[in-house]
């Protein structure tokens, strides 16, 4: 069975955007964006990997967001994922967004110009990588084992991998709220019709599920 390359629960606003420009330590989306508006969705549902309580909703959302970890045996994402630092490595004190115990569970590789070694949290090793996608993409199925690979983001990253052909399932979250200005995933999602078959899957929580699948 084929290992496939997908993307999981990215949320974009109504306006395509993803995250802004201008990334800091205290505004991870850019300055002006609040994740609260992308991701109160996701928050919501009683599988939210990040819920210390119990509750949350539970139906199409709930189920979407289970989804996220099935299959999945590494991850890719680009270093504006992992933190704000740009350029060479200042300090190897950055550890990531997520404390001691992030929410992947399986190898991560973080696209990169400036590698470094890699760190261990937890049951989550990051590998700093560089090279085009297709290598990076290689190197993440390798460690797989059999399993799917996910594409983590940000916008930048599945950009790249859409551009090379390279994604095979996307699901995109688009929330109500407009944003305005930022890094943007689409002007609209029929670009891709050309690639992929897509289902359009309005929730009750406001949100809609855009499912899409290679051709």
């Amino acid at each position: 069975m084929a290992q496939l390359l997908r993307v999981q629960n990215f949320t974009i606003s109504s306006d395509g955007i993803g995250a802004g420009e201008g990334q800091t330590l205290e505004n991870p989306f850019g300055p002006g964006i609040d994740p609260a508006k992308l991701f109160t969705w996701a928050g919501a549902t009683a599988s939210w990997p990040m819920r210390t309580d119990g509750g949350g909703s539970r139906g199409l959302d709930d189920y979407l967001t289970r989804d996220y970890a099935r299959n999945i045996g590494a991850e890719i994402m680009g270093r504006n994922k992992f933190g704000p630092q740009r350029g060479p490595w200042q300090n190897h004190e950055w550890r990531g967004w997520w404390g001691e115990e992030p929410p992947f569970h399986t190898p991560v590789f973080v696209m990169t110009h400036h590698e470094r070694p890699s760190i261990t949290l937890s049951d989550t090793t990051f590998h700093f990588v560089s090279g085009d996608p297709a290598a990076i993409l290689e190197q993440a199925r390798e460690a797989a084992q059999g399993k799917d690979v996910r594409l983590g983001g940000g916008v930048t990253t599945i950009r790249q991998f859409l551009d090379a052909d390279l994604v095979d399932t996307m699901h995109v979250v688009v929330t109500p709220a407009k944003l305005g200005s930022g890094l943007r995933l689409w002007d609209a999602p029929d670009e891709l019709l050309d690639r992929f078959h897509l289902d359009v899957v309005p929730s009750p929580s406001g949100v809609t599920h855009h499912l899409f699948w290679r051709k």
